[in-house]
């Protein structure tokens, strides 16, 4: 069972009403693993993952978390996954200390609560309401929930959403914690800077399928990574340069005096364009290796921007 995928979901279709959330998604997120799930709004990755809590049923297609279906099996699933839920599933009047107590007392081994309220800084609301947290008080706390049991899966939904620098860089140390201690970790996200940093992979959905799926590294290869680009004077002769260059590259004015050459960007490539703009008497005012980011990819796959 270790080598199977900590979550599988093959040709999953959820349906409201006439309105088809998730169009026969499939995803498989393997053991031990970080996997980021980015998508617009309405692109289904929230009723996706939903349905992988065990919270929705699927109209068709499978779901397998930890080997087991999250509706028949939830019984044996709970105890051993975390979820972090956006907004609600805590009581508004619950202390923030009291109520994270109360999920510890729900499992066999847990997380001593005391290390998790200093860990991200809830000392100070420890006795206050949940209703009258900040945002990023109720996000901080719903996350210690979701860790407290130490789960060998943890589902997180948007777990920076709201928090300031201090309190968003505690919270990445402690998720790659998780990943480093052996915790398969799935979280849905609206910031790149996030993905980037934690993810091991990544998930685009768009239309309630996976359009892209792979490590960040994998997602950005190609494009605009492949481009260098330098200053000069305007006109200059590019089919001289193109001769010094490896077969297969491309170079072109794009504006006066501002140039793109395309291939494979290496030291080897840089050094045979700035030689050959000694060689022409070009002195460079900027020249600059440009690296396809996953916001990038993001837009080119599904044309919108991805906000909050």
């Amino acid at each position: 069972m270790q080598n199977s995928p900590a979550v599988e979901v093959v040709g999953l279709v959820k349906r409201y009403g006439a309105k088809t959330a998730v169009d026969g998604l499939d995803l498989q997120v393997a053991r031990g693993t970080l996997t980021a799930v980015l998508g617009p709004n309405g692109a289904g990755k929230t009723t996706t993952i939903e349905t992988c809590e065990g919270y929705r049923r699927p109209d068709a297609g499978t779901v397998r978390v930890l080997g087991l279906d999250p509706v028949a099996d939830a019984g044996r699933l709970r105890p051993r996954i975390g979820v972090m839920l956006q907004s609600g599933g805590i009581y508004s009047s619950a202390r923030a200390e009291e109520m994270l107590r109360h999920t510890a007392k729900l499992h066999a081994h847990p997380v001593d609560p005391a290390l998790l309220v200093e860990r991200l800084g809830l000392g100070s609301c420890g006795r206050t309401p949940y209703r009258r947290l900040s945002g990023g008080q109720q996000q901080r706390l719903s996350l210690a929930m979701a860790v407290v049991g130490r789960p060998e899966l943890v589902f997180l939904d948007e777990p920076t959403a709201g928090l300031d620098p201090q309190a968003r860089h505690a919270t990445w140390e402690l998720v790659r914690e998780l990943r480093a201690d052996g915790v398969t970790v799935v979280l849905t996200t609206h910031s790149m800077q996030e993905a980037e940093e934690l993810a091991d992979d990544v998930a685009i959905i768009d239309g309630g399928r996976v359009i892209a799926h792979g490590s960040p590294e994998e997602l950005c290869r190609g494009g605009a990574e492949d481009t260098l680009r330098f200053s000069g004077r305007p006109g200059l002769d590019l089919d001289s340069l193109l001769k010094a260059l490896p077969p297969g590259s491309a170079a072109s004015e794009t504006g006066p005096g501002n140039y793109r050459v395309e291939g494979e960007v290496n030291p080897q490539m840089l050094a045979t364009v700035t030689s050959w703009c000694a060689q022409h008497s070009v002195m460079p005012e900027r020249i600059a290796v440009e690296r396809r980011t996953l916001e990038d990819v993001f837009l080119d796959l599904t044309g919108k921007e991805l906000r909050a």
